[in-house]
């Protein structure tokens, strides 16, 4: 496997790290893969590591190749900035998708909390839209904008449109950093706009779960699950 980081932007610390697996004679039909493009949560204050190379590792293991996308934060979070890296980091994937042997047209972005404010914003920017979005435990609604450094104050569901790409969410009812309405809310304007989706909230569980297991730091087994049920998801989507 190649692992690489390479640098978007150097004036604010902006990375890309890719997790290309190697080809083999033996799986010929894996020549090229999916891929997906994480955004890790942390407010805009940080880039959480726990949903970072993590949850790149577990898409790896199903048969993706990944990036992580390390964006910017604290005072260069004051957008657009997060979202220029963002297009900048799928245009860097989708220019170079010979090379890093994966499907221009089958790139998803995974999203966690902050992150998938950022995942909820390029699946509905013009020219930069992933081909399917994973929003975990999402930040939407403008009323988030006191709890992150930075924020628009834009009401992403309001941005939803038939264009928006399908889109897999999880969050938990009781989340009491993202109250779930941002979830509700952003699930509503895809139905209304028909656009494709799978929606799963658990009973119960703290905010930044990441995998839900020992190895990122918070154990929950109902919670767990979303990762299963998100590449069954997006195995069908992809057709892979």
């Amino acid at each position: 496997m190649k692992i690489e980081t390479i640098t978007l932007n150097a004036e604010r610390n902006v990375t890309l790290t890719l997790y290309i697996q190697d080809l083999s004679p033996e799986m010929k039909h894996l020549d090229k893969r999916p891929a997906v493009l994480v955004f890790p949560g942390g407010g805009y204050y940080m880039c959480s590591d726990r949903e970072a190379e993590p949850i790149a590792l577990a898409y790896l293991a199903e048969g993706y190749n990944a990036f992580v996308l390390r964006y910017s934060i604290k005072e260069d979070s004051v957008f657009p900035n997060p979202l220029d890296d963002a297009c900048a980091a799928m245009k860097h994937i989708r220019d170079n998708a010979e090379k890093y042997n994966i499907f221009p047209e089958k790139i998803a972005v995974i999203g966690f909390s902050a992150g998938g404010h950022l995942a909820a914003y390029i699946a509905n920017t013009e020219g930069y839209r992933p081909n399917a979005s994973i929003l975990c435990y999402p930040s939407i609604l403008d009323s988030m904008a006191d709890v992150l450094y930075n924020h628009d104050k834009t009401n992403l569901n309001e941005l939803v449109t038939k264009d928006t790409p399908p889109t897999f969410l999880f969050s938990t009812s009781d989340d009491n950093v993202v109250p779930i309405m941002n979830t509700v809310k952003y699930t509503e304007a895809l139905a209304e706009n028909g656009v494709p989706f799978e929606l799963h909230i658990f009973r119960t569980g703290q905010h930044g779960l990441s995998l839900s297991k020992n190895a990122t730091g918070m154990v929950n087994d109902d919670v767990a699950q979303w990762l299963k049920l998100s590449v069954n998801w997006l195995n069908a989507i992809f057709e892979f």
